[in-house]
Parts: C-alpha cells; structure tokens; sequence
C-alpha cells in the first residue's frame, strides 16, 4: 500500500521545504546529465576513430583521436565532480528513499559505482598515460573497455530510474521495500526503450558538438581543414543514427509509460515540455536526413561557409531537448517518487527546514556554476587551438633533448598574452 503523506516543513512565510529539496535534485541532475551525454557520445566515436588508425596507419585519424579524446576528457573529469555534487542529496535531502527502497534502488547505484565507474576511471587513466608506452593494439583494447564501461555504468543507472517508474520485483516488509527478482528489476519494461533514449540522446550531443567545432574550423578555413571534413562527416552519420535511435525509442517508450502511469503525458506540467522535446527531435532528425546528410556527397557540407554558422548555433538544441526529456519523464510521475509505492514528500529528511535546503541550494548553485563555465571554458580552448596543440598522446621526447615540462600545461589552458 502507498505510504501516507506526511507533513512538509517550511522556514518561513510562502517557503516551502519540499519545492527547494525539489528544485536543488532538478537542478543538480540536469547539470550533471549534459556532461553525461557528451561523454558517453564521444566515448565510441574517439574509440572508433583509434580504430582506424590502427587498422589502417593514418597518421590523421591518430590526429583525430587525439583531438577529440582531449575534449572527451576535459568534458569527463568536470563532469565527475558534478555527479558528487549530485550524490550528496540522497543523504541531505531524500534520506525517507533511503530508508524505504535503499535495499532495492542502492543496488544497481552500488553496481554503478563500484563495477562501472571505477573500472571505466581505472582503463580511461592506463589509455592516458598508455600512449606510446603499450603496444597499439592493448591500447585500442583500452578505450573500447572505457567505452562499454559507460555505457554499463549508465545502463545500472536507468534501471535505478526504471525502477522508480515502475517498481517491479520487489514487496514491503515490515515498512521497507526487499528485492525478491532481480531478473524482473532489469527486465523492467521501461528500461526497454529509455536506455536505447538515453544512448541516441548521447550520440546526437556529441555529433551536434563535433559538427559545431568542425564548423568553426572549416569557416575560419584553417589549416586543418581535411581533418575538420572528415570530422565533419562522422559527425554527420552519427547524428543521424543518433537522431533515428532517440525518435525512434521515445516515441515508442511512451507507451509502456502510459500503461504503467495512466494520463501521465496529458498532465499541464508536462504538456510543454514533452512536445517541446518531440519538436526538437522530430527536427534534428529531418535535418539529418534531409539536408546534412545529402550535402555530404562532395563535400559541400565542408564547403558551403554560408550554412557554417547555422550548424554553429545548433549546438544548444541536443541539450535542451535532454533537459525537457527529463522534466517530461520525472516531473510525469508527481507526486510519487516510486511510482505507487512512495511520495515524494514521505521521501524528504525528516526534520529538514527550507532554510538548511536553500543554504545548500545556493551552495551548489555555485559550485556547478563554476564548473559549468570551467568546462566550457576548457572545451572551447582546446575547440579553437585545433589538433596541432593537443597534450592527449604526445610523443616522448627524443632521446637526449631535455623535457618541456611546460607543453601539457599550454595545450591544457593555452598561452596567455
């Protein structure tokens, strides 16, 4: 039986503890999933990328690696310490889930954290310092191991999700949720089409990121203009696949919501934002397939500088729609936070005043401020500088010529002055 409803605490006239506890997770999660989505679209096409060149010995396609590893990178150490930030409200603020489902919805975190994340950090460290010290092929071995590690790591993180949609395979005892089908809890008929969402909501961030840089380049016309065209064209062909994968899977995972959660997309909260994300879908994928895609043949994409600073301002649209896929898909389910079983309000800290929430609130607010623009910071000087100052992979020096300490530091941060 559902849990009754307890009260809400407030710190003061028109505060309420609940909505801030709410909008700190809304805030916290989003953040931390734009750095997700890059980093796990990113993973296979540099994973690609080092497969070519070792197939084939092209020294361009080590260049790309090289250049689009070091974005994936900088876009990955940020976005861990986001998900810190994030974690610590489970404990600060929502310590009734704890206590309620902590046995069933901290087992796949736990499987998350320990199996994925730490193995991924672990092979991503040996494929960072590994160039030129361990033979090529291992090396290649390590960045497809980085890469299924990712996409394990956000496999156990949407059966979490899933659960709280559709909370299958446990019973109550005693008060408290216990797992009695584990087969159940990752065969949730949820985690069907929202992981493949999730996987091609990735792959379009990344190639919308990759066709903006390329974009830039080709406008500017670099020197490296054959390297941006031929990112130009990967960039292209995953966006595509990207964008038929996300349409694809979100359209049909509205169903198994609507039989679990009836009325769910009819709700006013979640009007707007839900059409808003089909819109932003439906269009990226035409113009995929309707006018990158064709002007790839000859290379007109690379060379018609006129539609470059379109493909430039496209790069917001992949973020916002994952933004408005995760208010549809969890603002959809108030007032529960698992559906049926517990509400969000029974989940908040007991004892816990809006005051302490908002004092965390604006503390976060500032962290991931700053992290926000750090990375963006990061990820635009590396963008501009190109692939001929890249740290990712430099050869050692030559026998008897004296280390430049300095030269990670300048392809990191740049020259100043």
């Amino acid at each position: 039986m559902p849990r009754s409803s307890t009260a809400i605490r407030d710190g003061g006239p028109g505060v309420d503890a609940l909505d801030l506890a709410r909008l700190q997770f809304a805030m916290t999660t989003n953040l931390h999933f734009l750095f997700v989505a890059l980093t796990l679209g990113l993973a296979p096409l540099v994973a690609i990328m080092q497969t070519r060149h070792v197939l084939t010995g092209a020294a361009i396609h080590e260049r790309m690696t090289r250049f689009w590893g070091q974005i994936y990178l900088i876009n990955y150490g940020v976005g861990i310490l986001t998900g810190l930030v994030m974690e610590f409200q489970f404990g600060l603020n929502w310590s009734g889930l704890s206590h309620y489902a902590g046995a069933v919805f901290g087992a796949p975190l736990a499987l998350e954290t320990m199996v994925a994340f730490f193995l991924e950090s672990t092979l991503l460290g040996l494929w960072i310092f590994g160039w030129h010290r361990i033979p090529p092929k291992v090396h290649l071995a390590l960045i497809w191991l980085v890469t299924l590690t990712a996409y394990l790591s956000a496999f156990w993180i949407m059966v979490a999700n899933s659960f709280l949609q559709n909370p299958v395979g446990v019973e109550e005892r005693d008060g408290q949720l216990v797992l009695t089908d584990f087969g159940a809890l990752i065969g949730n008929r949820h985690l069907a089409w929202s992981l493949p969402h999730v996987v091609g909501a990735a792959l379009v961030t990344a190639a919308f990121v990759m066709i903006a840089i390329s974009s830039y380049h080709l406008f500017r016309r670099t020197s490296a203009s054959e390297f941006f065209t031929r990112s130009l064209r990967t960039a292209v062909v995953t966006a595509l696949i990207g964008t038929i994968l996300t349409v694809v899977s979100g359209h049909l995972s509205v169903f198994p919501a609507e039989r679990t959660q009836p009325g769910k997309f009819d709700a006013p909260a979640i009007d707007g934002p839900f059409y808003t994300m089909l819109g932003i879908g439906d269009a990226l994928m035409l113009f995929s397939i309707l006018v990158m895609l064709p002007l790839l043949r000859r290379d007109r994409l690379a060379r018609w500088r006129w539609l470059h600073p379109l493909l430039i301002a496209l790069i917001p649209l992949p973020y916002a729609a994952s933004v408005l896929g995760w208010v549809s898909r969890e603002v959809g389910r108030q007032p529960w936070l698992i559906y049926g079983k517990l509400r969000v309000a029974d989940a908040l800290t007991p004892g816990i005043t809006a005051d302490m929430i908002l004092a965390s609130l604006i503390g976060f607010a500032v962290v991931l401020g700053i992290l926000v623009v750090l990375d963006y910071v990061l990820i635009a000087g590396a963008a501009r500088r190109g692939p001929d100052d890249v740290a990712l992979g430099t050869p050692p020096p030559t026998p008897g010529a004296p280390p430049d300490m300095d030269a990670p530091a300048r392809s990191l941060i740049g020259e100043q002055g």
